[in-house]
């Protein structure tokens, strides 16, 4: 057994459900966001825009890094796969820091009404990360800067730790591989620390991921190349995640393995956008859905008079 309180591990268990089902209705609903009846046509939005594959990955790493770092001043989150945004407001939201640049973002029911009914929706929310959001100052769809980005913010600050989760399909692009060098020129005591996280998830967009495609052994000696240390994180249990970042060696770099679309009813390529494309108009895709949505038990995690339980 680690370290890790079993309070804390259901604490973070807990906040990824939350983000989960918050990332799944960005995507689909316009009304029941709290499924208090049977969801129905009307519920769904006329057109369905954005990213789903990600995001459960992007949610796992968040709550894992958020419990570790206890929200410490000098601790920063950078996102590489920006459209994944469902589930990086959700976690936004559940901080409050939303709130602190649009009023409407409160936390409790009118609140989450409004940040899923906006989501995608004109004068709303876009479907990407975009500089509207606190902190970003790229548009989410370019890929491949969250690397160099985080690197240039430690450059100078080494009270600074920034873990970078980076997409394997993005880690394909020139700048984002290119970005590794960077370990060699910042890593010393006049700099901050930065933690590269690799979200192997297998898939970018529709085609498999050139580095979701290599043995492990040929991964790790990549990494290794680069001077860093991999260490893997298979799966979304709490537990190995907060073991691996407890883990003293010199210059980490994590690998979380997941599957791409993962709790959704779709995985790998059919996950990375919208995997129910017609919920409104076919009656199995949108019991499906409602099937997806209530896995989450999210009543367990939000209550209209108390708000969020977590």
């Amino acid at each position: 057994m680690s370290s890790v309180g079993i309070k804390k591990l259901d604490e973070i268990k807990r906040r990824v459900r939350a983000c989960d089902y918050l990332s799944v209705a960005q995507l689909y609903l316009m009304d029941n966001f709290l499924l208090e009846e049977p969801l129905n046509p009307e519920d769904i939005k006329p057109r369905l825009l954005g990213h789903w594959g990600t995001c459960h990955g992007i949610n796992v790493a968040y709550a894992n890094l958020k419990a570790y770092f206890n929200d410490g001043p000098n601790f920063t989150f950078v996102l590489g796969p920006g459209h994944g945004f469902p589930a990086l407001q959700a976690n936004l939201f559940l901080d409050g820091e939303l709130l602190k640049v649009d009023p409407k973002a409160t936390l409790d029911h009118d609140g989450l009404s409004y940040i899923c009914r906006s989501f995608s929706w004109p004068d709303g929310f876009p479907s990407h990360a975009s500089p509207f959001t606190p902190d970003i100052i790229t548009e989410g769809g370019e890929l491949g800067y969250a690397l160099a980005n985080a690197y240039g913010i430690a450059l100078g600050h080494p009270e600074k730790t920034l873990a970078v989760l980076i997409g394997d399909g993005e880690l394909e692009t020139a700048t984002a591989i290119d970005s590794l060098n960077l370990r060699n020129l910042l890593c010393g005591a006049k700099n901050g620390r930065v933690l590269p996280i690799l979200h192997l998830n297998g898939y970018k967009i529709s085609a498999p991921s050139i580095y979701a495609r290599k043995s492990e052994r040929e991964l790790n000696e990549l990494v290794r190349g680069f001077g860093f240390t991999p260490i893997w994180i298979n799966g979304e249990d709490p537990e190995s995640f907060q073991d691996a970042l407890r883990a003293e060696v010199e210059s980490p770099f994590y690998i979380l393995k997941t599957e791409k679309g993962e709790g959704g009813p779709n995985r790998h390529h059919d996950a990375h956008q919208i995997p129910l494309k017609n919920p409104a108009s076919d009656p199995d895709e949108l019991s499906a859905l409602e099937d997806w949505l209530r896995s989450y038990r999210f009543e367990e995690l939000f209550d209209e008079r108390e708000g969020f339980k977590l």
